[in-house]
């Protein structure tokens, strides 16, 4: 249904009256240490929080043996989050629009050392229109602007027209599997809607991802007779220089995937983590490091994963001491493809009305070579979806930050989408 002008102008008001709420609202969200297997505290009170507001609740644990049998699956590992999904769900009296699911994630990446922020990272405190804090953007926010988009329409005596799904899920910063269970339980639309913050765009395309470990293996002698030895850490820093040519080549390819062919370096694999050795004047018998590296949409990650694996192993039987000691591969989480939002549908046009009567612009869109819990709705569910949110800076870094403003017009922006895609009713 489009909106007419009464009702557009009386949903925009609803969000800004209740903004200060809202501000609160993610106030509090940042204050939850929401890290990779502690989100058990957060997702309690997103269901309390749900349900006060009326919505049916399905909270759920992930089950390993249905995620890694599935071909988006990730592997679960020691560190993998046993915190449930939680799902509120609101059917309408009598359906007359189209259904809707609205996602966000609760997992937040780590702090990092602490004295590298001006700012306490859970207090959530605001400076020049900013609030900052661990998750501030990415993406308490969005999962604020799903809570008060809909809340929006209950201020002015209205629901939508059909079934929503208001997902609240964990693992998306290291192996999407808390979406692809909502999946699995059955929990489908028609159209999802994920407030990432992708500064007030929709993201077009997104890479998918790979997570990798790597054991190289020395021979430890004391450093007085290293020329005796092997340095497990300087093998493992040859055998990181062999996986960027993978990279290199990846990123060379980049003119065949045309939604990242003007991208400069789609394409990145990063060493998020390295350890190794025991002692400072002994040459190290091992070192392990972890990898992150991203396909192109469209790629299937089981094959990207055996080609560089098959790559890394080459320079392996090349290399004098590997060859004889050859490292360990072992996959420790995203097992994730990418994808592409096909252009014209009606979710998409629908939410472009409801950015140009929010901003008073027209919507652009994105690419992004990151994940996306999008890619489960986009590939499993083959519903569309839009990944669209506020403005945030810093992500995974130090000071992260979220601008309340975009923020609010974002919220203002979603609630029209919601009531023109799902229709209204009264409560």
């Amino acid at each position: 249904m489009a909106l007419d002008d009464t009702l557009r102008e009386d949903l925009m008001r609803s969000v800004t009256e209740a903004f200060s709420e809202q501000t609160a609202y993610l106030k509090t969200l940042v204050g939850f240490r929401s890290q990779r297997g502690e989100e058990f505290a957060i997702q309690d009170f997103i269901h309390e929080d749900f349900a006060g507001r009326g919505l049916k609740m399905d909270r759920f644990e992930m089950d390993e043996a249905a995620l890694t049998a599935h071909e988006g699956g990730a592997p679960f590992s020691d560190a993998h989050s046993r915190a449930p999904i939680v799902v509120g769900i609101h059917h309408p009296r009598v359906q007359t629009g189209r259904s809707l699911i609205l996602q966000h994630h609760l997992d937040v990446v780590p702090v990092g050392p602490r004295e590298m922020w001006t700012r306490d990272p859970y207090a959530g405190e605001i400076e020049d229109g900013w609030m900052y804090g661990r998750g501030a953007g990415d993406m308490k926010a969005g999962a604020s602007a799903n809570v008060f988009a809909l809340e929006a329409l209950r201020r002015v005596g209205l629901q939508p027209a059909a079934p929503v799904y208001l997902q609240s899920v964990v693992e998306e910063e290291s192996t999407g599997n808390g979406a692809l269970q909502t999946f699995l339980r059955g929990y489908t639309a028609d159209a999802a809607l994920i407030p990432e913050p992708e500064g007030e765009r929709l993201a077009r395309a997104n890479v998918g991802v790979l997570w990798f470990e790597v054991l190289v293996r020395g021979h430890p002698t004391h450093v007085s007779e290293m020329g005796s030895g092997n340095n497990a850490i300087d093998s493992a820093y040859r055998l990181i220089a062999a996986l960027r040519e993978v990279e290199q080549r990846w990123n060379d390819a980049r003119d065949d995937h045309p939604e990242f062919a003007g991208m400069e370096h789609p394409i990145n694999l990063n060493i998020g983590r390295i350890e190794g050795g025991d002692w400072g004047s002994s040459v190290p018998a091992w070192c392990r490091f972890q990898v992150r590296v991203s396909i192109y949409p469209g790629e299937t990650a089981q094959d990207k994963l055996a080609e560089i694996v098959d790559h890394a192993r080459r320079f392996a039987d090349a290399d004098p001491f590997l060859s004889r000691n050859p490292p360990a591969f072992t996959q420790n989480g995203f097992n994730a493809e990418g994808y592409v939002l096909a252009p014209g549908s009606d979710a998409e046009a629908t939410l472009a009305s409801a950015h140009r009567g929010a901003f008073g612009s027209e919507l652009q869109g994105t690419v992004t070579p990151a994940y996306l819990d999008a890619r489960v709705y986009a590939l499993y569910n083959k519903i569309p979806t839009l990944c669209y949110g506020p403005t945030a800076r810093n992500i995974h870094g130090f000071d992260e930050a979220v601008s309340l403003e975009s923020l609010r017009v974002t919220t203002q922006s979603m609630a029209l989408f919601i009531a023109e895609w799902c229709g209204v009713e009264p409560i």
